[in-house]
């Protein structure tokens, strides 16, 4: 009976404590939609918790799509070579191949708060542009995948 009591005061203690803390923050997955451009980032104090992680964010087609077509700045980026550009990019597209990334970014994109949206042929270099860019502080990095799936209009110049 003693042991069934400790028991039962442990389990109440174990809950006690856990209603006391704090909720952890969730992490957002890869596969979250642009913010409204309205809202404002927020600013948070130093805390002695270690920073997460930042992480690109991944959309489908047709949310890069409306995402261009909302009338806030965006940023299109074809990280494909300068040949595959020429075969036909999206309208309105900066080109910046993958190797670049570093050597040309700071030029091509001053705005480090500045929407991105990245896109390739396949998605696998859009995926590494989109680390590379996040790694180097840029904010707002969406990752949309491969031109290959792309449904709406491309150009050729």
């Amino acid at each position: 009976m003693k042991k069934l009591t400790l028991l039962a005061a442990l389990l109440a203690l174990a809950i006690g404590l856990a209603a006391c803390t704090p909720a952890a923050p969730t992490a957002t997955p890869a596969t979250t939609v642009a913010p409204a451009a309205t809202e404002a980032p927020a600013t948070q104090a130093p805390s002695a918790q270690p920073a997460a992680k930042a992480e690109y964010r991944q959309l489908t087609a047709e949310q890069a799509k409306a995402r261009m077509d909302s009338g806030d700045e965006v940023i299109i980026l074809d990280v494909r070579t300068p040949e595959e550009y020429a075969q036909g990019h999206i309208p309105g597209a900066v080109l910046l191949p993958v190797s670049n990334i570093g050597a040309d970014t700071a030029e091509l994109l001053p705005d480090k708060n500045a929407e991105i949206l990245v896109y390739c042929r396949s998605g696998n270099r859009s995926r590494q542009a989109a680390n590379a860019l996040v790694g180097m502080g840029y904010t707002a990095v969406y990752d949309f995948g491969g031109i290959g799936s792309w449904p709406y209009d491309i150009v050729t110049e």
